[in-house]
């Protein structure tokens, strides 16, 4: 087993980032040739997923999560709270903190057009985030 983190700094909520080119240097690091890559964000307000990193469909994915989870709506956290992120917490949930991804021939399993990528939730301007990824052959 192989884990190493990644550090990343995002610029607020809808922040997407491309983070395939550290997951990719994971498994070389690893020296996986087949196995399994886990990538895990810490904290609640984040999430990881896959999709075509495109700006037409990063945008439809923002979209989507604000029709999920509108910021114009009462969440009973942040009346307990008063820090206006309930909805970021609700969508972190939705979307999920982790995912794995096959490795073969020392690449991840993903598609031609996809991604792995760190979504940014929360309504704060700026978070530092903070990416686990474990490799296991």
């Amino acid at each position: 087993m192989y884990r190493t983190f990644f550090h990343f700094s995002t610029s607020g909520e809808g922040d997407i980032v491309d983070i395939t080119p550290q997951v990719r240097e994971a498994i070389r690091a690893a020296g996986a040739e087949e196995g399994m890559v886990h990538v895990f964000v810490t904290g609640s307000t984040a999430a990881v997923t896959t999709i075509e990193y495109e700006q037409g469909v990063l945008s439809d994915l923002r979209r989507a999560l604000s029709v999920v989870a509108p910021d114009n709506i009462p969440y009973a956290h942040d009346s307990r709270w008063g820090d206006g992120n309930g909805r970021s917490h609700v969508k972190a949930a939705l979307v999920g903190p982790s995912l794995s991804i096959p490795v073969a021939g020392r690449e991840p399993m993903l598609g031609t057009w996809q991604q792995v990528v760190l979504l940014e939730l929360d309504v704060r301007k700026e978070r530092s985030r903070t990416v686990v990824v474990t490799v296991t052959t």
